[in-house]
């Protein structure tokens, strides 16, 4: 919603009357005329683009005014190239107008790319783009190459197809000049006299390493200078989009009419007899074509060959570069990001090009070498750890090493870097095919993967909903739901972990965190070691849980540990999703027991355990639908959990689809194995729960059952009985009392009368449903085929033969 100013500046620029506006722009128009920059004229500008932005649709501004508004985009001053790049994006471009890309900088890319308004327009911007840097004029206005190169690049990301195969074979080339061929000398260099000579020339001083030495080999991104020349400057430009030109054009499909195009014009160069400084490298691609012709073939390299070869050269000059030690920290974080970029480029240098993979893995291998004892460059050897998975198996190396320091050391101790944790769980999200099949173990890794997202949940809970799936197997089900119900424990224990080396040990006199005490005690130091494990099957604390969850009671209402127990549930729906797929009966019977034995077993955060036993009563009745021999398998375990009245105060959501479960599938129709002794059975252990909760008030400190438990245990009985007739008398002697309960005042099981009501009358029905056996046997257990009734389709029966009758009555003449 916008203040009450705000929408009375909308509304005035909406409703301007149009002798006003045109007076508005022939006075912008004077002003414009003016050299210098005036307060009134800014505030002018800011008003015609708040009357512009305000219409529905587009204006178009007098010829006069837009020919004064496009050299502000050339303006020195930045305040008016903005805006005048906003106002003229919102008016309508003048019809058969040429783009004027002479003043080209961000703002004016900006307002050309916004006013192509179809494929055929970026087609023609592009390549008047690239004309202007395959011919640049000997005199009047040239784009300037530092924002042609950012300008093209932003096109190809919008419209790739826009470039045809000429311009493809001309931008590599420049490519490889720009990359290679830049100048080694730096702008600014020293004097050639002393302090006081101002009037002497200065002479050109070589560019520098890092490391303050004189730099020996051509100029790079990581190469420094007091001033750099426009070459130098195209040079990182290039390295800086390089990587998008080979994802954009790795698979072009007109490939051989590149190559051809490419060898007419190497073929032409040959037999020329004078080269210019521009074609430095056309010789050097034709010598290096003579190499290949005397060792294999006897055709040159095609500039996209060359670009290969020209980029491999410069990320691994760039490599070597990093092996300086930098005099600026900055300069650090600059190598950490360059040796990021060579990497992901030589390793698409490889998919490319696979006979580079044994060039280029003697580089990759020393570089992991050399980096895998420091952490600080975790993020550099990810791209590193992408590079053996997507070669190592063609090198004929062994990954292992890689693996145990990605999947195990990285999670483990930067668990609380977040751009570590969007690189990591961006390798496995988009590496889950070619992880399962290199590295199948992986998976076994889960408790250490999860670390990321129990730090920082919501910035990774979109990642784990992508991952999970991959992680659930039937060898790892089971400790991976334990692992979710934990993930609360997991984000205070990282916490816990973090406070410990950074906070004093407090004296005994202080008051301190009793969690970050007991953390540091060796008695409890085995709880919090198997929940900052690294990988599954090592050990297990199930039979301590409570006394963890009492060591982190004060943990509950910390932020990150309330926001780690929000996902949580999501989560868990995720992870019964997949399981269903890969489960069999027997592991499914096991999951039934964690979820009664968890639903009790959680840190103590109401809305926590609230949500975590909805998605159980869900889940719950998800698996009996899908195999409902699973009650009978496990009815020991549900009879007991049914049995226990504190269930029904404590566990309300969860008890009363248990005892829904039971009723509905013990029975002959969902599984032979069902007895009378086990109909029997289940019955006096639910008809013993209901007459304690409905003959006394609840214990002290617990409300009154919710009237579905009641009703759900009143109607697990009737059904119960309709399958065992000997039970009849016993439930309708029961359900005859409730009919009385009413008449003796206040109930002190149930506060509410409508409540009240609600369960006499339920019990009413079934009662009288209960003196016709057959019938409520019938309504209660009812056959298959009345529960999936496909009447309609059935032909043989008289109900289709019925409808396609009065079908023919009502539409006869």
């Amino acid at each position: 919603m916008y203040s009450h100013g705000s929408e009375s500046l909308i509304r005035q620029a909406r409703e301007i009357q149009d002798s006003e506006l045109q007076k508005f722009y022939s006075r912008l128009v004077k002003l414009l005329q003016f050299k210098e920059v005036s307060h009134e004229l800014v505030d002018s500008l800011h008003r015609l683009y708040l009357i512009l932005s305000a219409n529905k649709y587009s204006r178009t501004l007098p010829s006069e005014l837009q020919q004064n508004l496009v050299p502000l985009l050339s303006s020195p001053s930045e305040q008016l190239q903005v805006l005048s790049s906003a106002v003229l994006r919102e008016t309508l471009p003048p019809c058969g107008e040429e783009k004027n890309i002479a003043q080209l900088n961000s703002h004016a890319a900006a307002l050309l790319l916004s006013q192509a308004g179809s494929k055929d327009d970026l087609s023609d911007l592009c390549a008047q783009l690239i004309r202007s840097l395959e011919i640049r004029p000997p005199d009047g206005p040239a784009p300037s190459l530092m924002h042609t190169l950012p300008f093209v690049n932003s096109i190809l990301t919008h419209c790739p197809e826009c470039l045809t195969a000429d311009h493809v074979i001309l931008l590599s080339k420049k490519l490889v000049d720009w990359l290679r061929y830049a100048s080694i000398m730096q702008v600014g260099g020293a004097s050639s006299g002393g302090f006081f000579s101002g009037s002497r020339s200065r002479q050109p001083a070589p560019i520098a390493e890092l490391d303050g030495t004189v730099s020996g080999d051509f100029f790079t991104v990581l190469c420094v200078g007091q001033g750099f020349t426009e070459d130098q400057w195209m040079n990182v430009y290039s390295f800086s989009v390089l990587r998008h030109w080979l994802l954009t054009y790795r698979g072009v499909s007109n490939d051989s009419m590149v190559v051809d195009a490419a060898n007419r014009l190497q073929l032409s160069l040959s037999f020329s007899h004078s080269f210019s400084n521009d074609d430095r490298s056309e010789v050097d691609g034709s010598v290096v074509s003579m190499v290949s012709a005397t060792s294999s073939s006897s055709r040159l390299l095609s500039p996209k060959e060359r670009l290969r070869e020209k980029s491999f050269q410069y990320c691994q000059r760039l490599i070597e570069q990093c092996d300086r030690k930098a005099l600026k920290k900055t300069d650090t974080d600059l190598q950490k990001a360059c040796l990021v970029e060579a990497v992901c480029i030589l390793d698409l240098l490889c998919a490319e090009d696979p006979s580079l993979v044994y060039r280029v893995f003697p580089c990759v291998k020393a570089l992991f070498g050399r980096l895998s004892s420091d952490l600080s460059f975790a993020r550099v050897l990810v791209p590193v750890a992408q590079f053996y998975l997507n070669h190592g198996e063609m090198a004929a190396v062994d990954c292992e090493s890689v693996w145990k320091l990605v999947f195990s050391q990285f999670p483990a101790e930067l668990f609380n870097d977040p751009f570590l944790a969007h690189d990591f769980l961006r390798f496995l999200r988009l590496n889950l095919e070619g992880l399962q099949r290199a590295a199948p173990h992986f998976t076994r890794y889960f408790p250490n993967f999860l670390k990321f997202l129990a730090w920082d949940s919501p910035a990774t809970l979109e990642d784990f909903v992508d991952l999970l799936p991959s992680l659930v197997t039937a060898g790892s089900a089971v400790e991976l739901l334990h692992t979710l119900l934990d993930l609360p424990c997991l984000s205070a224990t990282l916490v816990l972990q973090l406070r410990s080396t950074s906070l004093p040990i407090s004296d005994p006199g202080s008051r301190g965190l009793l969690s970050l005490d007991a953390f540091r005690n060796p008695a409890f130091r085995g709880l919090f070691l198997f929940l900052l494990r690294t990988e599954a099957g090592s050990g297990d604390t199930i039979e301590r849980l409570s006394t963890l969850h009492d060591l982190l009671a004060e943990a509950a209402e910390w932020p990150r540990v309330v926001h780690c127990a929000q996902t949580v549930p999501v989560l868990l729906h995720v992870y019964f999703n997949t399981v269903i797929t890969v489960a069999d009966e027997k592991l499914l019977a096991h999951l039934i027991l964690v979820m009664l034995e968890r639903s009790n077993l959680l840190l103590n955060m109401p809305t926590y355990c609230k949500e975590i036993h909805r998605v159980f009563s869900s889940q719950l009745l998800r698996l009996c639908k899908l195999h409902p021999s699973l009650v009978v398998d496990q009815s020991q375990e549900l009879l007991e959990f049914a049995g226990a009245t504190a269930n029904v105060y404590s566990k309300e959501e969860v008890y009363t689809h248990v005892v829904w479960v039971l009723g509905e599938y013990l029975s002959l129709s969902s599984d032979s194995r069902c007895s009378v002794r086990l109909i029997t059975s289940c019955f006096e252990s639910l008809e013993a729960v209901l007459f304690e909760i409905t003959s006394s008030a609840p214990p002290p400190g617990s409300v009154c059952p919710a009237p579905k438990v009641i009703t759900t245990l009143m109607s697990a009985l009737a059904k119960l009985a309709s399958r065992s007739h000997d039970l009849i008398p016993r439930v309708s002697l029961f359900l005859s009392k409730m009919r009385n309960v009413t008449k003796g005042g206040s109930v002190p099981w149930c506060s509410d009368e409508e409540d009240v009501v609600a369960i006499v009358t339920r019990g009413e029905e079934l009662w009288s449903l209960l003196k016709t056996p057959g019938v409520a046997q019938s309504v209660l257990t009812p056959p298959p085929y009345v529960n999936a009734p496909r009447w309609h389709r059935d032909s043989n029966l008289a109900l289709p033969l019925q409808l396609r009758a009065l079908t023919a009555l009502t539409h006869s003449p």
